[in-house]
Protein backbone atom coordinates (compact mmCIF):
# COMPACT_ATOMS: atom_id res chain seq x y z
CA UNK A 1 0.00 0.00 0.00
CA UNK A 2 1.29 3.41 -0.86
CA UNK A 3 2.13 5.72 2.13
CA UNK A 4 0.14 8.01 0.84
CA UNK A 5 -3.29 6.43 0.74
CA UNK A 6 -2.56 4.46 4.18
CA UNK A 7 -2.50 7.83 6.13
CA UNK A 8 -5.36 9.29 4.38
CA UNK A 9 -7.28 6.36 5.38
CA UNK A 10 -5.73 6.24 9.02
CA UNK A 11 -6.93 10.20 9.16
CA UNK A 12 -10.62 9.51 8.66
CA UNK A 13 -10.86 6.42 10.29
CA UNK A 14 -9.52 8.82 13.47
CA UNK A 15 -11.55 11.86 12.85
CA UNK A 16 -14.84 8.83 12.55
CA UNK A 17 -13.91 7.34 15.50
CA UNK A 18 -13.56 10.97 17.41
CA UNK A 19 -16.88 12.27 16.38
CA UNK A 20 -18.26 8.56 17.93
CA UNK A 21 -17.02 9.01 20.84
CA UNK A 22 -17.00 12.73 21.64
CA UNK A 23 -20.09 12.67 23.60
CA UNK A 24 -19.07 9.74 26.24
CA UNK A 25 -17.48 11.67 28.36
CA UNK A 26 -19.91 14.78 28.04
CA UNK A 27 -22.77 12.38 28.75
CA UNK A 28 -23.34 13.80 32.39
CA UNK A 29 -23.13 17.98 31.21
CA UNK A 30 -24.92 17.09 28.19
CA UNK A 31 -27.54 14.82 30.60
CA UNK A 32 -27.57 18.04 32.69
CA UNK A 33 -27.77 20.30 29.52
CA UNK A 34 -31.02 18.71 28.41
CA UNK A 35 -32.22 18.01 31.36
CA UNK A 36 -32.35 13.68 30.75
CA UNK A 37 -31.82 10.33 32.75
CA UNK A 38 -28.45 8.65 32.17
CA UNK A 39 -29.96 6.03 29.98
CA UNK A 40 -31.07 8.75 27.70
CA UNK A 41 -27.84 10.48 27.43
CA UNK A 42 -26.16 7.12 26.66
CA UNK A 43 -28.20 7.18 23.64
CA UNK A 44 -25.84 9.58 21.85
CA UNK A 45 -23.54 7.25 21.13
CA UNK A 46 -25.73 3.82 21.51
CA UNK A 47 -27.45 5.65 18.38
CA UNK A 48 -24.48 5.28 16.48
CA UNK A 49 -23.65 1.57 17.62
CA UNK A 50 -27.56 0.82 16.71
CA UNK A 51 -26.74 1.61 13.27
CA UNK A 52 -23.36 0.29 13.07
CA UNK A 53 -24.54 -3.08 14.02
CA UNK A 54 -27.27 -2.96 11.26
CA UNK A 55 -25.70 -1.31 8.60
CA UNK A 56 -22.15 -2.68 7.91
CA UNK A 57 -23.56 -6.14 6.72
CA UNK A 58 -25.55 -3.85 3.91
CA UNK A 59 -23.01 -1.39 3.45
CA UNK A 60 -20.38 -4.46 2.93
CA UNK A 61 -23.16 -5.85 0.60
CA UNK A 62 -23.28 -2.72 -1.71
CA UNK A 63 -19.35 -2.13 -1.82
CA UNK A 64 -19.14 -5.56 -3.62
CA UNK A 65 -20.38 -3.82 -6.23
CA UNK A 66 -19.90 -0.12 -5.91
CA UNK A 67 -16.77 2.18 -5.21
CA UNK A 68 -15.61 2.48 -1.82
CA UNK A 69 -13.71 5.46 -2.39
CA UNK A 70 -17.12 7.33 -3.90
CA UNK A 71 -19.15 5.78 -0.71
CA UNK A 72 -16.24 7.04 1.05
CA UNK A 73 -16.43 10.74 -0.28
CA UNK A 74 -20.05 11.08 0.03
CA UNK A 75 -20.94 9.97 3.97
CA UNK A 76 -17.57 12.22 4.86
CA UNK A 77 -19.16 14.84 3.16
CA UNK A 78 -23.14 14.85 5.55
CA UNK A 79 -20.02 14.15 8.65
CA UNK A 80 -18.61 17.21 8.08
CA UNK A 81 -22.12 19.19 7.65
CA UNK A 82 -23.67 16.97 10.56
CA UNK A 83 -20.91 18.06 13.21
CA UNK A 84 -21.81 21.89 12.44
CA UNK A 85 -25.26 21.14 13.06
CA UNK A 86 -24.18 19.74 16.63
CA UNK A 87 -23.66 22.39 17.82
CA UNK A 88 -26.14 24.76 17.68
CA UNK A 89 -28.66 22.25 19.15
CA UNK A 90 -30.93 23.20 21.57
CA UNK A 91 -33.01 20.34 22.70
CA UNK A 92 -32.63 16.78 23.29
CA UNK A 93 -34.91 15.73 20.16
CA UNK A 94 -32.84 17.66 18.15
CA UNK A 95 -29.08 16.56 19.13
CA UNK A 96 -30.62 13.03 19.09
CA UNK A 97 -31.68 13.27 15.26
CA UNK A 98 -28.36 14.77 14.33
CA UNK A 99 -26.72 12.12 15.86
CA UNK A 100 -28.78 9.42 14.11
CA UNK A 101 -28.25 10.87 10.90
CA UNK A 102 -24.47 10.63 11.92
CA UNK A 103 -25.09 6.74 12.83
CA UNK A 104 -26.34 6.44 9.80
CA UNK A 105 -23.25 7.79 7.50
CA UNK A 106 -20.63 6.34 10.16
CA UNK A 107 -20.99 2.54 9.18
CA UNK A 108 -20.79 3.72 5.27
CA UNK A 109 -17.10 5.27 6.48
CA UNK A 110 -15.68 2.31 8.29
CA UNK A 111 -16.82 -0.44 6.16
CA UNK A 112 -15.63 1.09 3.06
CA UNK A 113 -12.21 2.35 4.56
CA UNK A 114 -11.88 -1.23 5.81
CA UNK A 115 -12.71 -2.33 2.55
CA UNK A 116 -9.98 -0.59 0.98
CA UNK A 117 -7.36 -1.90 3.32
CA UNK A 118 -8.73 -5.08 3.06
CA UNK A 119 -8.30 -5.17 -0.77
CA UNK A 120 -5.79 -2.35 -1.86
CA UNK A 121 -2.91 -4.95 -0.59
CA UNK A 122 -4.08 -8.57 -0.18
CA UNK A 123 -0.76 -9.47 0.24
CA UNK A 124 -0.38 -7.61 3.83
CA UNK A 125 -4.11 -8.15 5.36
CA UNK A 126 -3.34 -9.04 8.92
CA UNK A 127 -1.08 -6.00 8.99
CA UNK A 128 -3.80 -3.85 7.47
CA UNK A 129 -6.32 -4.94 9.60
CA UNK A 130 -3.92 -4.17 12.44
CA UNK A 131 -3.88 -0.95 11.58
CA UNK A 132 -7.26 -0.12 11.27
CA UNK A 133 -8.02 -1.80 14.65
CA UNK A 134 -5.02 0.97 15.77
CA UNK A 135 -6.16 3.88 13.83
CA UNK A 136 -9.76 3.08 15.32
CA UNK A 137 -8.53 2.92 19.19
CA UNK A 138 -6.08 6.31 18.33
CA UNK A 139 -9.50 8.05 17.11
CA UNK A 140 -11.92 6.52 20.23
CA UNK A 141 -8.93 8.21 22.60
CA UNK A 142 -8.40 11.73 21.03
CA UNK A 143 -12.19 12.03 20.81
CA UNK A 144 -12.69 11.15 24.42
CA UNK A 145 -9.44 13.15 25.54
CA UNK A 146 -9.90 16.42 23.26
CA UNK A 147 -13.83 16.50 23.75
CA UNK A 148 -13.36 16.71 27.71
CA UNK A 149 -11.02 19.48 27.75
CA UNK A 150 -12.48 21.19 25.14
CA UNK A 151 -15.47 21.21 26.98
CA UNK A 152 -14.20 21.82 30.03
CA UNK A 153 -12.42 24.71 28.93
CA UNK A 154 -14.60 26.34 26.07
CA UNK A 155 -17.61 24.89 25.44
CA UNK A 156 -19.13 21.40 24.49
CA UNK A 157 -20.41 23.22 21.13
CA UNK A 158 -17.06 23.99 20.20
CA UNK A 159 -16.01 20.25 20.46
CA UNK A 160 -18.34 19.52 17.33
CA UNK A 161 -17.41 22.85 15.58
CA UNK A 162 -13.85 21.59 15.75
CA UNK A 163 -14.58 17.38 14.15
CA UNK A 164 -16.49 19.71 11.42
CA UNK A 165 -13.27 21.23 10.76
CA UNK A 166 -11.55 17.76 11.17
CA UNK A 167 -14.00 16.37 8.86
CA UNK A 168 -13.97 18.72 6.16
CA UNK A 169 -9.81 18.19 5.98
CA UNK A 170 -10.48 14.69 5.60
CA UNK A 171 -12.60 15.20 2.77
CA UNK A 172 -10.12 16.97 0.82
CA UNK A 173 -7.76 14.32 1.65
CA UNK A 174 -9.96 11.63 0.08
CA UNK A 175 -10.46 13.31 -3.07
CA UNK A 176 -6.75 12.71 -3.14
CA UNK A 177 -7.11 9.16 -2.83
CA UNK A 178 -5.57 6.57 -5.53
CA UNK A 179 -7.62 3.89 -5.43
CA UNK A 180 -9.86 1.53 -8.13
CA UNK A 181 -12.52 -0.31 -6.47
CA UNK A 182 -13.88 -1.93 -9.58
CA UNK A 183 -10.27 -4.13 -9.92
CA UNK A 184 -10.83 -5.89 -6.70
CA UNK A 185 -14.47 -6.19 -6.62
CA UNK A 186 -16.57 -9.71 -6.23
CA UNK A 187 -20.12 -10.37 -6.96
CA UNK A 188 -22.35 -11.00 -4.04
CA UNK A 189 -25.30 -12.65 -2.65
CA UNK A 190 -27.46 -12.98 -0.19
CA UNK A 191 -26.43 -16.83 -0.08
CA UNK A 192 -23.27 -15.60 0.52
CA UNK A 193 -24.28 -13.87 4.45
CA UNK A 194 -25.96 -17.01 5.05
CA UNK A 195 -22.80 -19.28 3.66
CA UNK A 196 -20.63 -17.66 5.90
CA UNK A 197 -22.68 -17.74 9.11
CA UNK A 198 -23.20 -20.86 8.70
CA UNK A 199 -19.31 -21.49 8.96
CA UNK A 200 -18.43 -22.26 12.47
CA UNK A 201 -15.16 -20.67 13.18
CA UNK A 202 -17.33 -17.12 12.09
CA UNK A 203 -19.64 -17.73 14.12
CA UNK A 204 -17.47 -18.16 16.82
CA UNK A 205 -15.20 -15.06 16.09
CA UNK A 206 -18.81 -12.59 15.68
CA UNK A 207 -20.60 -14.02 19.29
CA UNK A 208 -17.09 -13.60 20.65
CA UNK A 209 -16.73 -10.12 19.75
CA UNK A 210 -20.51 -9.40 20.61
CA UNK A 211 -20.19 -10.37 24.08
CA UNK A 212 -16.83 -8.48 24.22
CA UNK A 213 -18.34 -4.89 23.13
CA UNK A 214 -21.28 -5.38 24.94
CA UNK A 215 -19.26 -5.53 28.55
CA UNK A 216 -16.47 -2.76 27.01
CA UNK A 217 -19.24 -0.32 25.83
CA UNK A 218 -21.31 -0.68 28.53
CA UNK A 219 -18.50 0.00 31.11
CA UNK A 220 -16.94 3.05 29.47
CA UNK A 221 -20.55 4.11 28.58
CA UNK A 222 -21.56 4.59 32.64
CA UNK A 223 -17.87 5.09 33.61
CA UNK A 224 -18.51 9.16 33.52
CA UNK A 225 -21.71 8.94 35.67
CA UNK A 226 -19.51 6.71 38.28
CA UNK A 227 -16.83 8.56 38.97
CA UNK A 228 -19.04 11.91 39.44
CA UNK A 229 -20.92 9.27 42.03
CA UNK A 230 -17.96 8.81 43.80
CA UNK A 231 -16.88 12.89 43.37
CA UNK A 232 -19.45 15.04 42.30
CA UNK A 233 -16.40 18.15 41.47
CA UNK A 234 -15.05 15.39 39.00
CA UNK A 235 -14.65 17.76 35.51
CA UNK A 236 -14.96 16.62 31.70
CA UNK A 237 -11.46 17.26 31.60
CA UNK A 238 -10.60 14.80 33.76
CA UNK A 239 -13.03 12.16 32.84
CA UNK A 240 -11.80 12.51 29.24
CA UNK A 241 -8.24 11.84 30.80
CA UNK A 242 -9.83 8.58 32.24
CA UNK A 243 -9.33 7.21 28.45
CA UNK A 244 -6.02 7.75 28.53
CA UNK A 245 -5.94 3.65 29.13
CA UNK A 246 -7.00 3.52 25.38
CA UNK A 247 -3.98 4.02 24.40
CA UNK A 248 -3.12 0.60 25.39
CA UNK A 249 -5.24 -0.44 22.27
CA UNK A 250 -2.70 1.12 19.48
CA UNK A 251 0.26 -0.64 21.36
CA UNK A 252 -1.62 -3.92 20.91
CA UNK A 253 -2.80 -3.25 17.82
CA UNK A 254 0.61 -2.64 16.11
CA UNK A 255 2.79 -5.50 17.99
CA UNK A 256 -0.31 -7.90 18.13
CA UNK A 257 2.54 -10.02 16.26
CA UNK A 258 4.89 -10.22 18.63
CA UNK A 259 2.32 -10.75 21.44
CA UNK A 260 0.77 -13.39 18.89
CA UNK A 261 4.60 -15.11 19.03
CA UNK A 262 4.87 -15.22 22.70
CA UNK A 263 1.52 -17.07 23.25
CA UNK A 264 2.96 -19.20 19.69
CA UNK A 265 -1.04 -19.25 18.49
CA UNK A 266 -3.42 -16.99 17.95
CA UNK A 267 -6.46 -18.92 20.13
CA UNK A 268 -4.22 -18.57 23.14
CA UNK A 269 -3.43 -15.21 22.32
CA UNK A 270 -7.54 -14.50 22.50
CA UNK A 271 -7.85 -16.52 25.52
CA UNK A 272 -5.40 -15.36 27.27
CA UNK A 273 -7.01 -11.48 26.23
CA UNK A 274 -10.26 -13.03 27.87
CA UNK A 275 -8.84 -13.61 30.94
CA UNK A 276 -7.44 -10.36 31.36
CA UNK A 277 -10.74 -8.71 30.64
CA UNK A 278 -12.61 -11.32 33.04
CA UNK A 279 -9.93 -9.58 35.25
CA UNK A 280 -9.47 -5.91 34.87
CA UNK A 281 -13.60 -6.47 35.19
CA UNK A 282 -14.01 -7.38 38.28
CA UNK A 283 -11.27 -4.38 39.56
CA UNK A 284 -14.26 -1.92 38.85
CA UNK A 285 -15.78 -2.98 42.25
CA UNK A 286 -12.92 -0.80 43.93
CA UNK A 287 -14.34 2.69 44.79
CA UNK A 288 -10.89 4.61 44.44
CA UNK A 289 -10.53 6.75 41.23
CA UNK A 290 -6.98 6.39 40.71
CA UNK A 291 -7.43 2.93 41.09
CA UNK A 292 -10.31 2.58 38.11
CA UNK A 293 -8.55 5.54 36.40
CA UNK A 294 -5.43 2.57 36.09
CA UNK A 295 -7.47 -0.30 35.64
CA UNK A 296 -8.83 1.42 32.62
CA UNK A 297 -5.40 0.12 31.00
CA UNK A 298 -5.66 -3.30 32.09
CA UNK A 299 -9.01 -3.40 30.58
CA UNK A 300 -8.01 -2.12 27.28
CA UNK A 301 -5.24 -4.55 27.19
CA UNK A 302 -7.80 -6.96 27.44
CA UNK A 303 -10.37 -5.84 25.06
CA UNK A 304 -8.03 -4.53 22.41
CA UNK A 305 -6.02 -8.18 22.40
CA UNK A 306 -9.09 -10.36 21.89
CA UNK A 307 -10.47 -7.24 19.08
CA UNK A 308 -6.95 -7.28 16.69
CA UNK A 309 -6.41 -10.71 16.74
CA UNK A 310 -10.20 -11.38 16.07
CA UNK A 311 -10.16 -8.98 13.17
CA UNK A 312 -6.84 -10.67 11.96
CA UNK A 313 -8.83 -13.86 11.62
CA UNK A 314 -12.35 -12.63 10.30
CA UNK A 315 -10.25 -11.12 7.37
CA UNK A 316 -8.23 -14.20 6.62
CA UNK A 317 -10.62 -17.18 6.77
CA UNK A 318 -12.10 -16.37 3.11
CA UNK A 319 -10.22 -15.12 0.05
CA UNK A 320 -12.89 -13.35 -1.20
CA UNK A 321 -16.01 -11.39 -0.51
CA UNK A 322 -13.46 -9.69 2.45
CA UNK A 323 -16.30 -6.20 2.25
CA UNK A 324 -19.20 -8.65 3.33
CA UNK A 325 -16.89 -10.24 6.07
CA UNK A 326 -15.68 -7.22 7.37
CA UNK A 327 -19.27 -5.55 7.12
CA UNK A 328 -20.43 -9.01 9.32
CA UNK A 329 -17.72 -8.96 11.92
CA UNK A 330 -18.62 -5.34 12.26
CA UNK A 331 -22.23 -5.83 12.93
CA UNK A 332 -21.81 -8.12 15.23
CA UNK A 333 -19.12 -6.35 17.15
CA UNK A 334 -21.51 -3.23 16.90
CA UNK A 335 -24.71 -4.84 17.85
CA UNK A 336 -22.87 -6.19 21.08
CA UNK A 337 -22.14 -2.14 21.59
CA UNK A 338 -25.73 -1.33 21.12
CA UNK A 339 -27.37 -3.84 23.67
CA UNK A 340 -24.22 -2.86 25.85
CA UNK A 341 -24.38 0.70 25.43
CA UNK A 342 -29.18 0.32 26.77
CA UNK A 343 -28.71 -2.70 29.06
CA UNK A 344 -25.90 -2.15 31.93
CA UNK A 345 -27.09 2.05 31.84
CA UNK A 346 -30.56 0.50 33.00
CA UNK A 347 -29.27 -1.86 35.18
CA UNK A 348 -27.04 0.74 37.12
CA UNK A 349 -29.86 2.91 37.38
CA UNK A 350 -31.89 0.01 39.34
CA UNK A 351 -29.14 -1.63 40.88
CA UNK A 352 -26.21 0.02 41.12
CA UNK A 353 -23.05 -0.28 40.14
CA UNK A 354 -21.25 -3.48 41.64
CA UNK A 355 -24.34 -5.50 40.27
CA UNK A 356 -23.76 -4.27 37.03
CA UNK A 357 -20.32 -5.09 36.70
CA UNK A 358 -21.45 -8.97 38.22
CA UNK A 359 -23.61 -9.14 35.11
CA UNK A 360 -20.66 -8.37 33.03
CA UNK A 361 -18.54 -10.83 34.46
CA UNK A 362 -21.34 -13.31 34.10
CA UNK A 363 -21.65 -13.03 30.48
CA UNK A 364 -17.17 -12.85 30.22
CA UNK A 365 -17.30 -16.47 32.21
CA UNK A 366 -19.96 -17.73 29.82
CA UNK A 367 -17.90 -16.47 26.34
CA UNK A 368 -14.69 -18.01 27.96
CA UNK A 369 -16.01 -21.64 28.34
CA UNK A 370 -17.99 -21.22 24.44
CA UNK A 371 -14.68 -20.20 22.88
CA UNK A 372 -12.19 -22.28 24.76
CA UNK A 373 -14.47 -25.45 23.91
CA UNK A 374 -14.61 -24.31 20.23
CA UNK A 375 -10.82 -23.40 19.50
CA UNK A 376 -9.74 -26.66 17.87
CA UNK A 377 -12.00 -25.85 15.13
CA UNK A 378 -9.33 -22.98 14.33
CA UNK A 379 -6.89 -26.15 13.40
CA UNK A 380 -4.71 -22.80 11.98
CA UNK A 381 -4.37 -20.53 14.62
CA UNK A 382 -4.19 -23.25 17.34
Amino acid sequence: MKTKELFIIIYNIVVVLSVMYATQPLQPLLAKEFEVSIVKSSQFTAVIMLFLAIAPIIYGYILERVNAKRVLLTASLILAVTNTFLSFSTSYEMFLTIRTIEAIVIPAILTSSMSILANIDKVNVKLNMSIYVASTVFGGLVGRVFSGYIATYFSWQMVFLSLSFASLIGLFLITRLNYDAQAHLTKATIKDITHILKDKRFFVIYLLMFSIFFVFAGVLNILPFRLKELDPSTSESQIGLLYLGYGVGIVVSLFIHKIIKFFDKEMKTILFGIVIFIISTSLYIVENPFILFLNVFLFCLGMFTVHTVSTRIANSLKESQKSLTSGMYLSFYYIGGTVGSIIPPMFYELYGWNNTIYLCMFLLFIIFIFVYLNRKIFKAYN
